[in-house]
């Protein structure tokens, strides 16, 4: 048995322990957001936080998290300034890569609250949109920051 703390709140998981944080997350906790896109950490659909830190959760087994404090889009409930900044820069076209792309954007933010284009595309290297959306992306980051 694994226990984490889930969005604020501690759980138990009843997963092998060799289970992707993914799976989990998906089957065992019913939460969505976190998508499957590559299964080896290349394209950041998955990204979620682990003790405040975007990871690709397609990778990482939940047994190796015992203790540990997973953060997922679902936390932020519509009100986190990156959500609002991508409503408001209407970033999405056809929205599949965007709780991993606002789960990267938030880390950035906690670790660099004025990060520059370079700072950005960095943080961001590893979130692919396959609808080319990277413009907005980084202006909504940048409206978060100012927020």
């Amino acid at each position: 048995m694994t226990t984490i703390t889930l969005n604020g709140k501690s759980v138990t998981v009843t997963s092998e322990p060799d289970t992707p944080l993914l799976w989990v997350l998906r089957e065992e906790f019913d939460l969505k957001g976190a998508k499957y896109g590559c299964g080896i950490a290349q394209c950041g659909a998955c990204t979620v936080h682990v003790g405040g830190q975007a990871v690709r959760s397609c990778v990482i087994a939940i047994g190796d998290l015992d203790g540990q404090s997973i953060t997922t889009i679902e936390s932020f409930d519509g009100q986190h300034a990156v959500q609002k900044a991508w409503v408001d820069g209407q970033v999405p076209q056809c929205g599949f890569c965007q709780p991993g792309q606002i789960m990267s954007a938030a880390a950035l933010l906690t670790e660099n609250a004025a990060p520059s284009d370079a700072d950005i595309d960095a943080a961001m290297a590893g979130n692919i949109c396959r609808c080319g959306t990277y413009p907005r992306i980084r202006a909504a980051i940048k409206a978060a920051a100012k927020a």
